[in-house]
């Protein structure tokens, strides 16, 4: 009750005031309502929702609790600090939702459970109806293997050895029965054949995942339908009355997640986060999906802010994509992200996202801005916003060891984005500081919009002149050959030189490489030109050595400079086919001046 939860913020909020300076900064927008370290909830954001199961107004919290055991599956009530009721469940959730199936003057919502392949329903806290998923293919050959067992014309160990067969070949899986039985050791396949040969053979599916979708009208009190994600890649649209199967999707992989947006008889986006690291939207019609999101890795949880698609992942990462799969936005989490919820302050039409982290930290993020921290006692492992009682802004987590932590937002909080703006960045707005205008920038306006075309014109023309200029020279470099690399695919080289010392001996090395991926380059010369009465070389012409692929030939000469007037000239270098005259390649060495002649 208020009562209760506002002596919970009292005993809180004493107790805040003898913990660190940190603490109390960190958690400063929120009121500590309640700490239940041993309230023995165990379970995920998918299985726990805020509802007003009585239509009197007061919200309560529904927990779908997986217990410690297969035994202890419950599906809890909480009203304020206290349990109000519990459920046993005979399988594990693997999700809660509440929805209205019908439109009455009491507006009660239902609570429906996916456990397994059924969709248990409850109305006012009490059993109302059981959905079973339509059973699957069953494969013909392993229909007709267990006939034969059943008539005892083949014994276990042969049904075994055809089962394998059938697994390992057929399209159609196994059914859960088979598997088990291949399980088995052979000791005991004699009872497992004598105590199910005489059942009908079924293939079931399990939920997965569970969402809701308004039928035909936005309203919080409208009629709304069940979305279901199945263990054999397929998406489910139930009637809210009848129960019966409305839409059926399909999906290359196993849905984890799903959030949907719109109204099923109007327009309806449809998001499913899969195990294969994917996000698929579907739009209404839409049998396959009409977008696919590749993530950087597995997701752990899935929220819709507005119309964008937020993210998390098991690589430490916050990611944000539009609706139609365009990446936004990635950041990087300090820890590994346990789950993840939408935070919707409706009052201010504030929406953020809540990122549970393994370092005992929930994180609120607005797109990818950092607003809030807050510190927990344990890991967090659920994570559910909204009204709780009569206070509109609670939010309600469960942790790793069991415990309940209720938190509400003081009325007085406002959490700063910084540069949080959807487009440009808020500094793109501030007005600079430009000088007024010259009377000459008026003058060169007025003669740009006067003569703008001979401008135009004069200036393509210059244009076309650099680019015929460019292709001459272009073309006389490849006709001269100079340029490092070969234009003829007969013979692919690659050149360059390299000049070493200060002089009068100069060394200098030609490192030669054939481009060719599978031919060696064979019967090559190499030739110098250059001013004998200036340079002298001991080698001025010599045949290269056979050029292998991926080989680099450095090919070294001397030069002796013989001037001691402290100039340079040009030595060129000739790569010649033998018996051809026309250089495949050509180099233009610029030797430097002889500082040790000068010198002496």
């Amino acid at each position: 009750t208020d009562l209760q939860l506002s002596r919970g913020f009292e005993m809180a909020t004493a107790a805040s005031s003898s913990s660190g300076t940190d603490e109390s900064q960190a958690n400063s927008k929120w009121l500590d309502a309640h700490y239940d370290p041993v309230a023995n909830l165990y379970t995920f954001s998918s299985c726990v929702n805020l509802a007003d199961l009585h239509g009197d107004g007061e919200y309560k919290l529904v927990v779908g609790d997986l217990g410690t055991s297969w035994h202890d599956m419950k599906l809890k009530v909480y009203r304020g600090t206290d349990l109000l009721s519990e459920n046993a469940l005979p399988d594990m959730p693997a999700s809660v939702a509440t929805f209205l199936m019908e439109v009455h003057e009491l507006c009660t919502p239902a609570v429906a459970v996916a456990s397994g392949p059924f969709v248990y329903v409850y109305k006012n806290l009490r059993p109302y109806f059981k959905f079973t998923l339509p059973p699957l293919e069953i494969n013909p050959l392993e229909k007709d293997v267990w006939e034969q067992a059943k008539e005892d014309k083949i014994d276990p160990l042969s049904l075994k050895e055809m089962l394998e067969m059938i697994r390992e070949k057929a399209d159609i899986p196994l059914s859960v029965r088979s598997l088990r039985f291949l399980a088995l050791d052979p000791p005991e396949m004699d009872s497992f054949v004598n105590q199910y040969k005489m059942q009908p053979i079924k293939r079931q599916t399990v939920i997965t995942c569970m969402s809701t979708l308004k039928k035909n009208m936005a309203d919080e009190d409208a009629i709304s339908c069940l979305v279901i994600g199945t263990e054999n890649n397929e998406i489910l649209v139930l009637d809210p009355e009848a129960f019966t199967i409305l839409a059926r999707m399909t999906l290359p992989s196993v849905p984890a997640f799903l959030d949907v947006m719109g109204q099923f008889d109007v327009e309806y986006r449809l998001t499913a986060a899969c195990r294969n690291g994917c996000v698929y939207i579907f739009r209404r019609d839409s049998k396959k999906p009409k977008y696919c999101i590749e993530l950087s890795s597995q997701p752990v949880g899935l929220v819709r802010v507005q119309k964008n698609i937020v993210a998390a992942c098991s690589d430490q990462t916050l990611q944000g994509y539009t609706q139609k799969g365009k990446k936004l936005w990635m950041i990087s989490l300090p820890a590994t992200p346990m789950t993840v919820s939408l935070m919707d302050q409706k009052s201010r039409g504030f929406q953020a996202v809540l990122v549970a982290l393994a370092n005992m930290e929930v994180h609120m993020y607005q797109d990818k801005n950092l607003v809030n921290v807050i510190r927990t006692q344990d890991v967090v492992t659920s994570i559910c916003f909204g009204r709780y009682g009569r206070e509109d802004n609670t939010l309600v987590m469960t942790t790793k060891g069991g415990g309940l932590i209720i938190r509400i937002l003081k009325r007085t909080a406002v959490f700063d984005g910084g540069d949080a703006s959807v487009g440009a960045p808020i500094a793109q707005s501030i007005k600079l500081n430009v000088p007024k205008k010259t009377k000459l920038y008026v003058d060169q306006t007025l003669r740009e919009r006067e003569c703008s075309v001979a401008m135009y014109q004069v200036f393509q023309m210059e244009l076309n002149r650099v680019r015929l200029q460019a292709a001459r020279t272009y073309a006389q470099a490849l006709e001269s050959s100079l340029t490092p690399i070969t234009e003829a695919l007969q013979e692919p080289l690659k050149m360059n030189a390299v000049v070493q010392g200060i002089g009068p001996t100069f060394k200098l090395t030609l490192h030669l490489q054939t481009t060719s991926a599978t031919r060696p380059a064979v019967n090559l010369l190499i030739s110098f030109l250059y001013d004998e009465g200036l340079y002298h070389m001991a080698r001025p012409f010599f045949k290269a050595p056979m050029l292998v692929p991926g080989l680099n030939y450095p090919l070294e000469t001397f030069v002796e400079c013989r001037s001691d007037k402290g100039i340079s000239d040009i030595i060129k270098v000739f790569v010649l086919r033998e018996g051809e005259s026309a250089p495949l390649l050509m180099a233009h060495i610029h030797m430097p001046v002889s500082e040790g002649l000068a010198a002496a």
